[in-house]
């Protein structure tokens, strides 16, 4: 994945819910990407992992995972976006948990478009370890 920034703006200048609004796209696109490299799979199963990974659940307990790893800057773009006011929070989830998982995604927002897709890269993988023994069970 490589970044795109086509008006070559701070990314820092962006609404929280803006970078969230990419990263929303970043993460799933990681996900989507290591999926695939674990193997072929019917299109129905691909899908389903990509929904539960993706999910605010899954990206807040994530947080939880990668939250010492964070810079200073990156800690603050987190909670940029966690402290952003969204319009909605779906019925099904709590919104502390939703809140967590638009800080994750304003900060894979950031991370991309700021041109620090490595960065992001090795967050994810910090999430993916995490999950290590989840994902081996299935």
């Amino acid at each position: 994945m490589t970044a795109l920034n086509p008006q070559g703006g701070d990314p820092r200048l962006l609404s929280p819910l803006a970078l969230a609004f990419v990263g929303d796209g970043v993460y799933e696109l990681l996900v989507r990407e290591h999926l695939l490299a674990q193997g072929n799979a019917p299109v129905g199963r691909l899908h389903s992992r990509t929904v539960e990974l993706v999910s605010a659940n899954a990206q807040s307990a994530a947080y939880e995972h990668i939250a010492t790893l964070l810079t200073p800057e990156e800690e603050a773009i987190y909670r940029r976006g966690r402290n952003a006011n969204s319009t909605r929070c779906p019925k099904h989830t709590n919104p502390a948990v939703y809140r967590r998982a638009t800080g994750m995604e304003a900060l894979f927002g950031w991370l991309y478009l700021s041109g620090q897709v490595e960065r992001a890269n090795q967050l994810f993988a910090a999430v993916l370890e995490s999950r290590e023994g989840t994902e081996e069970e299935r």
